[in-house]
C-alpha cells in the first residue's frame, strides 16, 4: 500500500465514507460519516494516477479496467469523490487547477478548422449510439421537467416549446436561425408546429445528413434548410436566432466575436434565445479528461463571462432563467437508458468506450447535482421594445400549446 497515497486520502476525504483496497489487497477505510463507497484499485498504476493527477488519470485508470467500484455503483463512488472535490487536502489537484487555468486561453481557441476537428470528436458517433439514450427527437440538451416526473420524451418536447415560447413566434413566415442544430429536432418543431422558415447550422457531418434526410421524411423540406456553415460566415438576417447546447463550443476567447455575429445576424426587431451550460461559482476550467476524451475545447461557461461579453456587444438582455437540476434529471435518464442498451453499444464500440461514456454521464450527473454546474437560458434582443415589458406573453404561449396539443390528441383518439 502507497504510504503517501494513504495520507492524501485520510485528509482528502472530508466528506463521505471511501473504502479503499489496495493492490496488495489491503482495504483501509476513510471519512465518518455520510455517503458510502468502495474503490478497488487493482493495479500500481491506477495508484499512482490518484497521487500524481487523479483528474486525468482516475477515470483513464476506469477505462483502462485499473480500478472500479467496490461494492457499490459507479455512481455511489463518483458521488463521494466529486464531493470532495473542492478539499483542498490533495495538493496535486490543487497544482493541476492552476495549470488548467493558466492554459484556459490556449485551451478554449477555437478557430474554424479546430472546432471542425472538436465538434467531429464527439457529435460525429455513430447515429446509432445517440439513437440508443437519448429521446426520440434526439435532443441532446438538457430537457425541461416543469412538474418533475416527466419522461423524457415529454420534458424534451416541453423545452422547445418553451425555448419557443421565448422567440415570441407570433406570427407565420419568421425566418429562424438555428445554430448547432444537432439532429434538426428544434428546426423541424418550430417549422411543423409555428409556421416559422428555418435554417439549422452544424459542424456536423453525420447531424447534417441526418436532419436533412429528417426534413424530406416529415415534408418540411421546403420551409427547413440545413447547412455545414460555421457561425462566424454568416452574413444574412434573421426575425429570430437560437442556439441550444452549442455555446458551451464557442471558447472563451471567442465570445465577443459570438455575440458579435449574432448581433449583425439579427434583425432590428429580431429576438435570440441562448440555451447553454454554465456555472454558479464563477470562472473555472474544463477537467482534463473531459478536455481530453468526451469535449476537446468545450467549457461550460459562468454567466459573468457570458453576460461581460453581451454587454460589449450592444445587444440586449431582456430575460434570464437559471435551470438549476433539470439537467441532472436528463443525464439519469441518460445513463438508464445507456445500461439497458450496452450491450448493443458494446458491439458498435467496445468495453473501454462504453466506461468511457458511462463515467461521462455520471460524473456529469452530479456535476449539477453535487458541483453548482446549471443551465442558463438567455434571450437578447437588439431593441428593448421587440419583446413585450412582462413575462406573460412566455407563459401565455406556452398555455397556448398545451391547449393545442391536448385538442390533437383528443382529435387523434377519436
Amino acid at each position: 500500500m502507497s504510504v503517501m497515497l494513504d495520507v492524501i486520502m485520510r485528509r482528502f476525504i472530508r466528506r463521505g465514507i471511501l473504502d479503499v483496497r489496495y493492490p496488495d489487497g489491503r482495504t483501509r477505510r476513510y471519512g465518518t460519516h455520510g455517503p458510502q463507497a468502495g474503490l478497488w484499485l487493482e493495479t500500481r498504476r491506477a495508484e499512482l494516477g490518484l497521487i500524481v493527477n487523479p483528474g486525468l488519470l482516475m477515470p483513464e485508470a476506469y477505462m483502462e479496467g485499473g480500478l472500479r467500484p467496490m461494492g457499490c455503483s459507479l455512481y455511489a463512488l463518483m458521488e463521494v469523490l466529486m464531493m470532495n472535490v473542492q478539499n483542498p487536502a490533495h495538493p496535486a489537484m490543487q497544482v493541476v487547477a492552476r495549470m488548467r487555468r493558466l492554459r484556459r486561453a490556449w485551451s478554449q481557441s477555437n478557430p474554424a478548422p479546430r472546432s471542425r476537428r472538436n465538434v467531429a470528436h464527439h457529435y460525429d458517433l455513430s447515429g446509432r449510439l445517440y439513437s440508443l439514450f437519448l429521446d426520440r427527437d434526439r435532443q441532446y440538451s438538457c430537457a425541461y421537467f416543469a412538474q418533475g416526473d416527466e419522461s423524457l420524451d415529454e420534458a424534451q418536447e416541453a423545452k422547445k416549446h418553451h425555448i419557443a415560447a421565448k422567440l415570441k413566434l407570433d406570427r407565420p413566415g419568421l425566418r429562424v436561425l438555428d445554430i448547432g442544430c444537432g439532429w434538426g429536432g428544434m428546426a423541424l418543431t418550430l417549422a411543423r408546429d409555428y409556421g416559422a422558415r428555418v435554417t439549422g447550422i452544424t459542424l456536423s457531418t453525420e447531424q447534417l445528413e441526418a436532419a436533412r434526410a429528417r426534413a424530406v421524411a416529415e415534408g418540411l423540406d421546403d420551409r427547413v434548410s440545413f447547412e455545414l456553415v460555421d457561425y462566424r460566415d454568416l452574413n444574412q438576417r434573421y426575425d429570430r436566432i437560437v442556439s441550444v447546447g452549442m455555446f458551451e463550443h464557442v471558447g472563451i476567447s471567442h465570445y465577443g466575436e459570438f455575440f458579435a455575429r449574432l448581433r449583425d445576424c439579427l434583425a432590428e426587431d429580431g429576438v435570440a434565445l441562448i440555451h447553454s451550460i454554465g456555472r454558479a461559482d464563477g470562472p473555472g476550467a474544463t477537467n482534463a479528461w473531459i478536455a481530453k476524451y468526451i469535449f476537446p475545447g468545450g467549457y461550460s461557461p459562468a454567466l459573468s463571462e457570458t453576460t461581460a461579453a453581451i454587454e460589449q456587444s450592444g445587444l440586449w438582455i431582456t430575460d434570464i432563467e437559471i435551470l438549476r437540476l433539470h439537467y441532472a434529471k436528463t443525464l439519469a435518464h441518460w445513463s438508464r437508458r445507456f445500461a439497458a442498451n450496452r450491450t448493443i453499444i458494446a458491439s458498435l464500440y467496445d468495453e473501454r468506450f462504453c466506461r468511457m461514456f458511462e463515467l461521462y454521464l455520471v460524473s456529469a450527473e452530479l456535476a449539477f447535482r453535487r458541483q453548482g454546474q446549471i443551465n442558463f437560458q438567455i434571450q437578447l434582443t437588439r431593441d428593448p421594445t421587440a419583446v413585450p415589458l412582462t413575462r406573460d406573453y412566455m407563459f401565455d404561449a406556452e398555455r397556448l400549446h398545451g391547449v393545442a396539443a391536448e385538442r390533437m390528441t383528443e382529435a387523434a383518439g377519436d
